[in-house]
């Protein structure tokens, strides 16, 4: 059984690709850190603007919701070369992390809406867990992707063998 889930998550701890440059992950994650941050004081701008009684909402101050991005988006800028590292398929495979951890964390969204929270102010504290997920995939894969498998003298030579005769 720990084999078909492994195969069906495309678990290969040698995969044909190459891991992302250093440099290049490091880039992604300021990247994702300032898309996510700014994401979020424009969904609260706006929110705010949306619905004026919201201004003072505790969970709208940048000390609250910063800290916290931060922490999550750095959780997925490590958890990226990790993936990359053990996965055949990393972006089929991130992406379906990315969608269920951003579930997951609108749980506790969930929960203090239940609580008595209002719903316009939480509807927001959603779309920024939303928007976050979505700017740190994109800033990580697109940034920092997983790198063709280098490929020595004689494999270059038959493609550009190849490429001639075409």
């Amino acid at each position: 059984m720990v084999k078909r889930v492994m195969s069906w998550v495309r678990i290969d701890f040698a995969p044909a690709h190459r891991q992302p440059s250093a440099i290049r992950v490091l880039i992604a994650s300021v990247v994702a850190i300032a898309g996510s941050l700014i994401a979020d004081a424009v969904l609260v701008a706006l929110g705010v603007a949306l619905w004026p009684a919201t201004k003072d909402y505790a969970h709208f101050k940048f000390a609250d919701y910063g800290k916290l991005t931060v922490v999550g988006v750095v959780i997925a800028c490590v958890a990226w070369p990790v993936v990359t590292r053990v996965c055949a398929a990393p972006r089929w495979l991130f992406l379906r992390l990315a969608v269920l951890v951003t579930l997951v964390l609108l749980l506790p969204d969930v929960y203090i809406l239940y609580l008595g929270q209002p719903g316009n102010a939480v509807a927001v504290l959603m779309v920024m867990h939303l928007a976050i997920g979505a700017v740190t995939y994109a800033s990580l894969v697109g940034i920092a992707p997983v790198r063709e498998a280098a490929r020595g003298a004689g494999a270059r030579a038959e493609r550009n063998v190849g490429a001639s005769v075409r």
